[in-house]
């Protein structure tokens, strides 16, 4: 029990990408050559017109501005760490 506690979690991150692909579920997101995390869901908003991603990472890299690279099918795409909610509508 004690070292479930001191084990860091990953934390949920909203990530901005570069270009119109898509992550999809289960793509690795990396720092450099080491990986970091994994996206949990993802899709292109037609909305804010760019392709937008929620994923798991390690603590240290879930700063707002922080870049990412995230391997879509055999592709490495830019992606930035961005606040959540992607959009807040106006009443």
């Amino acid at each position: 029990l004690k070292k479930l506690k001191e084990t860091p979690r990953p934390i949920r991150v909203g990530l901005e990408l570069t270009g119109r692909k898509a992550a999809r579920e289960g793509c690795p997101v990396s720092k450099g050559t080491a990986k970091v995390g994994m996206v949990s869901s993802g899709s292109f908003a037609p909305t804010l017109e760019k392709s937008i991603a929620m994923a798991y990472v390690a603590s240290e890299h879930a700063a707002v501005g922080t870049e990412l690279t995230i391997d879509i099918r055999g592709t490495e795409v830019p992606a930035k760490v961005v606040p959540l909610p992607f959009y807040s509508r106006k009443r």
